[in-house]
């Protein structure tokens, strides 16, 4: 396969201007579920409500470091790809994936761990609390997958289209993590 270099393009690719309408969608989205919150919680004379306790801050922050730092190898992917280098693409996709898979395995135990605690039915701030925080996770597993579907393409070498793929994933990613900051500030501010 030819590849042509990702700079010689006058515009960007269509692609890559899918995954930013598609992002400002999903911003729109977490912008409503935390927009949501704050109005629940003017409203509400307690919150959390009693029965449900206050959110823990140190293992979120903690996690949430992690998440964003894996902002760096999935750009490093993006500069990579873009530059034809593929084993270096791959490492770096692979790097980012193996912390993403274990922050998503942790929260999913604490989400779970929550759900012993207290119910989404039970209150406002249980059904908003665990809609935006599952909405999070779902937005990291795509973003998840996109990448483990970009390595695996990887090992049919390196074209342009997969760079773009790269790059657009990267895209999505660094949106992810700009969410994550978003969702961890409000999911620990009764803690704060």
């Amino acid at each position: 396969m030819s590849t042509v270099p990702y700079a010689q393009r006058v515009a960007k690719p269509n692609g890559w201007w899918g995954m930013v309408v598609f992002v400002a969608t999903e911003a729109t989205l977490f912008g409503t579920l935390i927009g949501s919150y704050y109005d629940l919680r003017f409203r509400t004379p307690r919150w959390p409500p009693a029965g449900v306790p206050d959110p823990k801050v140190a293992v979120p922050l903690i996690l949430l470091a992690v998440l964003v730092s894996t902002s760096i190898p999935v750009q490093l992917a993006s500069v990579f790809a873009r530059a034809g280098r593929t084993a270096a693409t791959r490492l770096a996709l692979l790097t980012a994936l193996v912390l993403q898979s274990g922050y998503l395995a942790l929260q999913i135990h604490l989400y779970v761990d929550d759900l012993h605690r207290f119910s989404p039915q039970a209150t406002a701030y249980g059904s908003i609390y665990f809609t935006m925080v599952g909405a999070h996770h779902a937005h990291v597993l795509v973003g998840i997958v996109l990448e483990a579907w970009l390595l695996l393409r990887l090992f049919g070498g390196n074209t342009v289209y997969r760079a773009v793929g790269v790059q657009a994933t990267a895209f999505f990613w660094h949106a992810v993590n700009v969410l994550a900051v978003a969702v961890t500030i409000v999911q620990l501010s009764p803690s704060l």
